[in-house]
């Protein structure tokens, strides 16, 4: 079995702050934190606006990061295609690699937020021709760089052909486990039609929309008491939550690990907070 990898998303809601200085003083401490632990990666989201929150723009801050890290790797989860021309991405994507000693990890979508779109004078055309246009614009990039570490996002049928033709990885978001083999075999049946194998792509899975992690019960229940949103009930909370100890979180890595999955996405609900971020560590060693 390939080497098991662990990405570290880090989106701009997990980081809320009062101003931008301070999101990225947080986000700088957590990813120097994930280095230290040897995680494989960190990703940030891209999003140019969500009310009135503050959000920092994606490639410059990846961009600072790596000037503050040495060996985790480093990306986009994922970049969208809308906001940006290919061949000024595949340029931007290209010096970050260089300047971070080749940490890049080049993740890339067709874009879902029609509001931000607006904002910023970018048009939002329907699915299928925001699928086409990153269909174009992977040929663009690809045609520009001498290597190819791609991960396509989006788990819609429309995009898996793109996805088959084009991606080194994939993203998928949380999907069960039943799910995610159903989309697996779909993914095999796009590959063959565009001539490719499927065991040439990494398989990366999230094990759920969220993680939180505590030692026993008690400090999970407090955890949970202190996290979940108030109109949520519990039921619908673990539907999207794995919340356990080392031994739950093993047992469901496992069932991903036995479909071929070999990359696993993290989001950590307790961010700021590292508590789950380092006992995870101890599901690594149990694997």
């Amino acid at each position: 079995m390939d080497k098991i990898k662990f990405g570290l998303f880090l989106p701009f809601y997990a980081f809320q702050a009062k101003d931008s200085q301070q999101q990225f003083l947080k986000l700088r401490e957590i990813a120097l934190e994930a280095e230290r632990l040897e995680y494989t990666s960190i990703w940030l989201d891209d999003h140019l606006m969500y009310n009135d929150w503050p959000i920092l723009e994606p490639w410059t801050t990846i961009s600072a990061l790596s000037m503050l890290t040495t060996k985790i790797r480093i990306g986009t989860m994922v970049s969208c295609n809308q906001h940006r021309n290919p061949s000024l991405l595949a340029k931007t994507a290209a010096t970050f690699d260089v300047l971070s000693n080749g940490r890049l990890e080049f993740g890339i979508g067709a874009g879902v937020q029609e509001n931000e779109h607006l904002a910023y004078g970018f048009d939002f055309p329907k699915t299928s021709i925001r699928i086409e246009r990153l269909d174009e614009s992977l040929n663009v990039i690809k045609g520009l760089w001498s290597q190819e570490p791609i991960t396509v996002g989006g788990a819609g049928e429309k995009i898996l052909t793109v996805t088959a033709k084009h991606a080194n990885r994939f993203d998928w978001g949380f999907l069960p486990v039943n799910q995610y083999k159903r989309k697996l075999e779909s993914l095999e049946v796009h590959c063959k039609t565009v001539g490719r194998d499927i065991g040439e792509m990494e398989k990366s899975c999230w094990p759920a929309g969220q993680i939180l992690m505590a030692e026993d019960n008690k400090q999970l229940a407090e955890k949970i008491r202190r996290l979940k949103p108030a109109n949520v009930s519990l039921e619908e909370f673990k539907q999207y939550t794995l919340a356990g100890n080392v031994d739950e979180c093993r047992e469901r890595l496992q069932s991903y690990l036995d479909l071929g999955a070999t990359y696993f996405m993290l989001y950590f609900a307790d961010l700021p907070h590292v508590d789950s971020l380092r006992l995870f560590t101890k599901v690594v060693e149990a694997l």
